[in-house]
Protein backbone atom coordinates (compact mmCIF):
# COMPACT_ATOMS: atom_id res chain seq x y z
CA UNK A 1 0.00 0.00 0.00
CA UNK A 2 0.92 3.44 -0.73
CA UNK A 3 1.03 6.08 2.71
CA UNK A 4 -1.98 7.40 3.55
CA UNK A 5 -2.80 9.88 6.40
CA UNK A 6 -5.80 11.22 7.37
CA UNK A 7 -6.60 14.82 9.13
CA UNK A 8 -8.71 15.95 11.49
CA UNK A 9 -11.84 16.43 8.40
CA UNK A 10 -11.57 13.03 7.01
CA UNK A 11 -9.43 13.70 4.02
CA UNK A 12 -7.33 10.92 2.97
CA UNK A 13 -3.88 12.25 2.00
CA UNK A 14 -2.35 9.67 -0.53
CA UNK A 15 1.73 10.33 -0.96
CA UNK A 16 2.91 8.19 -4.40
CA UNK A 17 6.25 6.70 -3.63
CA UNK A 18 9.08 5.46 -6.07
CA UNK A 19 9.30 1.78 -6.43
CA UNK A 20 11.54 0.27 -4.14
CA UNK A 21 12.97 -2.71 -6.63
CA UNK A 22 13.87 0.67 -9.28
CA UNK A 23 14.40 3.85 -6.61
CA UNK A 24 15.41 6.27 -9.35
CA UNK A 25 16.86 8.51 -7.24
CA UNK A 26 13.77 8.81 -5.85
CA UNK A 27 11.53 10.08 -8.98
CA UNK A 28 8.56 8.42 -9.10
CA UNK A 29 7.47 6.53 -12.44
CA UNK A 30 4.34 4.75 -13.26
CA UNK A 31 5.12 1.14 -13.72
CA UNK A 32 3.60 -2.04 -12.69
CA UNK A 33 4.28 -1.96 -9.15
CA UNK A 34 3.09 1.83 -8.76
CA UNK A 35 -0.38 1.11 -11.28
CA UNK A 36 -0.79 -2.16 -8.66
CA UNK A 37 -0.28 -0.17 -5.43
CA UNK A 38 -2.80 2.63 -6.49
CA UNK A 39 -5.51 0.36 -7.07
CA UNK A 40 -4.96 -1.37 -4.18
CA UNK A 41 -4.48 2.31 -2.35
CA UNK A 42 -7.53 3.67 -4.02
CA UNK A 43 -9.91 0.11 -3.05
CA UNK A 44 -8.55 0.39 0.81
CA UNK A 45 -9.04 4.41 1.26
CA UNK A 46 -12.32 3.96 -0.58
CA UNK A 47 -13.91 1.75 1.95
CA UNK A 48 -13.23 4.08 4.39
CA UNK A 49 -15.29 6.76 2.70
CA UNK A 50 -13.44 9.22 3.43
CA UNK A 51 -14.77 12.99 2.93
CA UNK A 52 -11.98 13.66 0.28
CA UNK A 53 -8.95 12.56 -1.22
CA UNK A 54 -5.68 14.41 -1.82
CA UNK A 55 -2.77 12.90 -4.33
CA UNK A 56 0.49 13.84 -4.09
CA UNK A 57 3.96 12.69 -4.18
CA UNK A 58 6.72 11.62 -1.99
CA UNK A 59 9.41 13.03 -4.13
CA UNK A 60 10.82 16.47 -4.25
CA UNK A 61 12.11 16.23 -7.92
CA UNK A 62 8.72 15.18 -9.84
CA UNK A 63 5.01 14.55 -9.28
CA UNK A 64 4.91 11.48 -11.63
CA UNK A 65 7.59 12.12 -14.44
CA UNK A 66 5.71 9.91 -16.81
CA UNK A 67 5.22 6.18 -17.85
CA UNK A 68 8.15 3.39 -17.47
CA UNK A 69 9.06 3.30 -20.99
CA UNK A 70 11.65 0.61 -20.82
CA UNK A 71 9.05 -1.14 -18.97
CA UNK A 72 6.72 -0.76 -21.93
CA UNK A 73 9.03 -1.54 -24.76
CA UNK A 74 10.07 -4.90 -23.37
CA UNK A 75 6.38 -6.06 -23.26
CA UNK A 76 4.47 -7.77 -26.30
CA UNK A 77 1.30 -6.39 -27.86
CA UNK A 78 -0.86 -8.70 -25.53
CA UNK A 79 0.77 -7.63 -22.42
CA UNK A 80 1.33 -3.38 -23.47
CA UNK A 81 -2.74 -3.48 -23.74
CA UNK A 82 -2.66 -5.05 -20.57
CA UNK A 83 -0.56 -2.70 -18.54
CA UNK A 84 -2.47 -0.01 -20.29
CA UNK A 85 -5.88 -1.57 -19.45
CA UNK A 86 -4.42 -1.32 -15.38
CA UNK A 87 -3.99 1.77 -15.62
CA UNK A 88 -7.24 2.91 -16.83
CA UNK A 89 -8.89 0.65 -14.51
CA UNK A 90 -6.40 1.69 -11.38
CA UNK A 91 -6.82 5.58 -12.13
CA UNK A 92 -10.89 5.16 -12.83
CA UNK A 93 -11.07 4.44 -8.69
CA UNK A 94 -10.29 8.10 -8.51
CA UNK A 95 -13.67 9.46 -9.84
CA UNK A 96 -15.78 6.27 -9.05
CA UNK A 97 -14.73 6.97 -5.76
CA UNK A 98 -18.34 9.12 -3.65
CA UNK A 99 -15.77 11.84 -3.04
CA UNK A 100 -13.93 15.06 -4.23
CA UNK A 101 -10.59 14.13 -5.35
CA UNK A 102 -8.15 16.30 -5.61
CA UNK A 103 -4.29 16.00 -7.17
CA UNK A 104 -1.49 18.07 -5.95
CA UNK A 105 1.53 18.52 -8.06
CA UNK A 106 4.95 20.12 -6.99
CA UNK A 107 6.57 19.39 -9.78
CA UNK A 108 7.35 18.06 -13.26
CA UNK A 109 3.69 16.31 -14.45
CA UNK A 110 4.38 14.56 -17.90
CA UNK A 111 2.87 12.17 -20.13
CA UNK A 112 1.09 9.31 -17.93
CA UNK A 113 1.77 12.24 -14.74
CA UNK A 114 -0.48 14.20 -15.99
CA UNK A 115 -3.15 11.58 -17.40
CA UNK A 116 -3.28 10.73 -13.48
CA UNK A 117 -3.99 14.23 -12.05
CA UNK A 118 -6.16 15.35 -14.79
CA UNK A 119 -8.66 12.02 -13.19
CA UNK A 120 -9.16 13.97 -10.06
CA UNK A 121 -11.90 16.64 -9.89
CA UNK A 122 -9.25 19.25 -9.47
CA UNK A 123 -5.52 19.60 -10.12
CA UNK A 124 -3.70 22.26 -7.12
CA UNK A 125 -0.02 23.33 -8.72
CA UNK A 126 2.68 24.59 -6.60
CA UNK A 127 4.70 27.27 -9.38
CA UNK A 128 8.21 27.78 -8.87
CA UNK A 129 10.04 30.45 -6.75
CA UNK A 130 12.28 33.29 -8.66
CA UNK A 131 15.04 31.26 -8.40
CA UNK A 132 14.11 27.84 -9.21
CA UNK A 133 14.16 26.44 -13.25
CA UNK A 134 10.54 25.83 -14.49
CA UNK A 135 9.28 22.26 -14.45
CA UNK A 136 7.30 20.92 -17.14
CA UNK A 137 3.90 19.82 -17.74
CA UNK A 138 2.13 18.12 -20.83
CA UNK A 139 1.86 15.21 -22.85
CA UNK A 140 5.11 14.55 -24.34
CA UNK A 141 4.05 11.34 -25.74
CA UNK A 142 3.76 12.27 -29.82
CA UNK A 143 7.56 13.55 -29.44
CA UNK A 144 8.13 10.31 -29.08
CA UNK A 145 6.10 8.76 -31.93
CA UNK A 146 4.06 7.15 -29.86
CA UNK A 147 0.18 9.03 -28.18
CA UNK A 148 -1.16 8.73 -24.86
CA UNK A 149 -2.35 5.85 -23.74
CA UNK A 150 -4.70 6.56 -20.29
CA UNK A 151 -7.26 9.09 -22.09
CA UNK A 152 -5.01 12.30 -22.44
CA UNK A 153 -5.96 12.84 -25.81
CA UNK A 154 -9.66 13.06 -24.12
CA UNK A 155 -8.99 15.09 -20.94
CA UNK A 156 -6.62 17.86 -21.65
CA UNK A 157 -9.01 19.51 -24.74
CA UNK A 158 -11.71 19.66 -22.08
CA UNK A 159 -9.06 21.68 -19.37
CA UNK A 160 -7.82 23.87 -21.73
CA UNK A 161 -8.54 25.73 -24.86
CA UNK A 162 -9.45 22.68 -26.76
CA UNK A 163 -7.13 23.81 -30.17
CA UNK A 164 -4.07 24.31 -28.64
CA UNK A 165 -4.92 21.21 -26.41
CA UNK A 166 -4.65 19.33 -28.94
CA UNK A 167 -1.95 20.62 -31.02
CA UNK A 168 -0.19 20.07 -28.11
CA UNK A 169 -0.68 17.06 -27.87
CA UNK A 170 -0.71 16.05 -31.43
CA UNK A 171 2.99 17.14 -31.20
CA UNK A 172 3.98 16.44 -27.57
CA UNK A 173 4.39 19.71 -26.56
CA UNK A 174 4.96 20.87 -23.25
CA UNK A 175 4.73 23.76 -21.05
CA UNK A 176 7.11 25.08 -18.45
CA UNK A 177 4.82 25.42 -14.98
CA UNK A 178 5.00 29.54 -15.40
CA UNK A 179 3.84 29.85 -18.50
CA UNK A 180 1.22 26.69 -18.39
CA UNK A 181 -2.28 27.34 -20.43
CA UNK A 182 -4.93 28.59 -18.46
CA UNK A 183 -7.58 25.74 -16.99
CA UNK A 184 -4.58 22.80 -16.46
CA UNK A 185 -4.38 23.67 -13.24
CA UNK A 186 -7.78 24.98 -11.07
CA UNK A 187 -5.78 26.78 -8.56
CA UNK A 188 -1.90 27.83 -8.25
CA UNK A 189 0.38 28.06 -4.99
CA UNK A 190 3.81 29.72 -4.01
CA UNK A 191 4.53 26.38 -2.09
CA UNK A 192 3.22 22.95 -1.08
CA UNK A 193 2.20 23.90 2.46
CA UNK A 194 -0.05 26.70 0.64
CA UNK A 195 -1.23 23.84 -1.88
CA UNK A 196 -2.09 21.50 0.62
CA UNK A 197 -4.22 23.58 2.53
CA UNK A 198 -5.48 24.56 -1.31
CA UNK A 199 -6.69 21.29 -1.68
CA UNK A 200 -8.17 21.26 1.32
CA UNK A 201 -10.44 24.00 1.20
CA UNK A 202 -11.00 23.06 -2.69
CA UNK A 203 -12.58 19.94 -1.13
CA UNK A 204 -14.49 21.56 1.40
CA UNK A 205 -16.26 23.73 -1.30
CA UNK A 206 -16.72 21.09 -3.71
CA UNK A 207 -18.43 18.12 -1.62
CA UNK A 208 -19.33 15.21 -3.98
CA UNK A 209 -21.37 11.93 -2.65
CA UNK A 210 -21.90 10.27 -6.02
CA UNK A 211 -19.58 8.22 -8.17
CA UNK A 212 -18.77 9.68 -11.35
CA UNK A 213 -18.87 8.03 -15.17
CA UNK A 214 -15.79 9.94 -16.33
CA UNK A 215 -13.17 12.13 -15.33
CA UNK A 216 -13.33 16.03 -16.91
CA UNK A 217 -13.00 15.31 -20.36
CA UNK A 218 -14.36 15.06 -24.02
CA UNK A 219 -18.46 14.74 -23.16
CA UNK A 220 -22.28 15.66 -24.49
CA UNK A 221 -21.92 19.18 -23.24
CA UNK A 222 -18.44 20.22 -25.38
CA UNK A 223 -18.30 18.17 -27.85
CA UNK A 224 -19.58 20.27 -30.45
CA UNK A 225 -17.14 22.55 -29.64
CA UNK A 226 -14.42 20.39 -29.66
CA UNK A 227 -14.98 19.14 -32.82
CA UNK A 228 -15.07 22.96 -34.17
CA UNK A 229 -11.65 23.20 -32.95
CA UNK A 230 -10.31 19.89 -34.14
CA UNK A 231 -10.21 21.01 -37.88
CA UNK A 232 -8.20 24.52 -36.24
CA UNK A 233 -5.52 21.88 -34.98
CA UNK A 234 -5.20 19.43 -37.54
CA UNK A 235 -4.20 22.81 -40.29
CA UNK A 236 -1.66 23.63 -37.27
CA UNK A 237 -0.38 20.37 -36.96
CA UNK A 238 2.19 18.31 -39.58
CA UNK A 239 0.96 15.19 -40.49
CA UNK A 240 2.44 12.20 -38.72
CA UNK A 241 1.33 8.69 -37.77
CA UNK A 242 1.20 9.52 -34.00
CA UNK A 243 -0.29 13.13 -34.67
CA UNK A 244 -2.95 11.44 -36.94
CA UNK A 245 -3.46 8.94 -33.94
CA UNK A 246 -4.39 11.62 -31.31
CA UNK A 247 -6.92 13.40 -34.09
CA UNK A 248 -8.33 9.92 -34.50
CA UNK A 249 -9.20 9.18 -30.85
CA UNK A 250 -10.75 12.65 -30.14
CA UNK A 251 -13.11 11.62 -32.99
CA UNK A 252 -13.53 8.43 -31.27
CA UNK A 253 -14.50 10.44 -28.12
CA UNK A 254 -16.64 13.16 -29.71
CA UNK A 255 -18.66 10.05 -31.52
CA UNK A 256 -19.03 7.48 -28.97
CA UNK A 257 -17.78 8.29 -25.55
CA UNK A 258 -14.80 7.37 -22.73
CA UNK A 259 -14.57 4.11 -23.25
CA UNK A 260 -14.34 4.05 -26.85
CA UNK A 261 -11.55 7.03 -26.62
CA UNK A 262 -9.77 4.84 -24.44
CA UNK A 263 -9.84 1.52 -26.00
CA UNK A 264 -8.69 3.47 -29.34
CA UNK A 265 -5.63 4.88 -27.38
CA UNK A 266 -4.63 1.69 -26.46
CA UNK A 267 -4.90 0.69 -29.94
CA UNK A 268 -3.09 2.92 -31.60
CA UNK A 269 -0.26 3.34 -29.07
CA UNK A 270 0.42 -0.54 -29.02
CA UNK A 271 0.87 0.11 -33.22
CA UNK A 272 2.93 3.35 -33.20
CA UNK A 273 5.26 2.02 -30.88
CA UNK A 274 6.68 -0.37 -33.59
CA UNK A 275 6.72 2.19 -36.69
CA UNK A 276 10.43 3.11 -37.66
CA UNK A 277 10.14 6.81 -35.80
CA UNK A 278 9.12 4.98 -32.77
CA UNK A 279 11.67 2.67 -33.02
CA UNK A 280 14.36 5.48 -33.16
CA UNK A 281 13.33 7.85 -31.12
CA UNK A 282 12.46 5.16 -28.06
CA UNK A 283 16.17 3.67 -28.62
CA UNK A 284 17.18 7.51 -28.15
CA UNK A 285 15.35 7.87 -24.88
CA UNK A 286 16.18 4.82 -23.86
CA UNK A 287 20.00 4.80 -24.66
CA UNK A 288 21.93 4.73 -21.40
CA UNK A 289 23.50 7.58 -19.69
CA UNK A 290 27.11 7.95 -20.06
Amino acid sequence: MLPVETNAAGIAIISLTANPAKPRGGVVVLDSWLIAEMAATFDMVGANRPRGIVLRSASERVFIAGADLAEIDSLDDNALDQYLRAGSEAFARLYRLPCPTVALVHRAALGGGLEVAMHCDAIVGVLPAADEKPWRVGLPECSLGICPGWGGTQMLPARMDPATAMTQTATGHTNAVNALPSGIFDVTAANTDDAMSDAIDWIAAHPRTTPRTQPRAIDAQNASQIRAALATARAQTAASDAANAVFECIEVGIASGWQAALSAERKHLVVLRHTAVAREKLAQFLKPAR
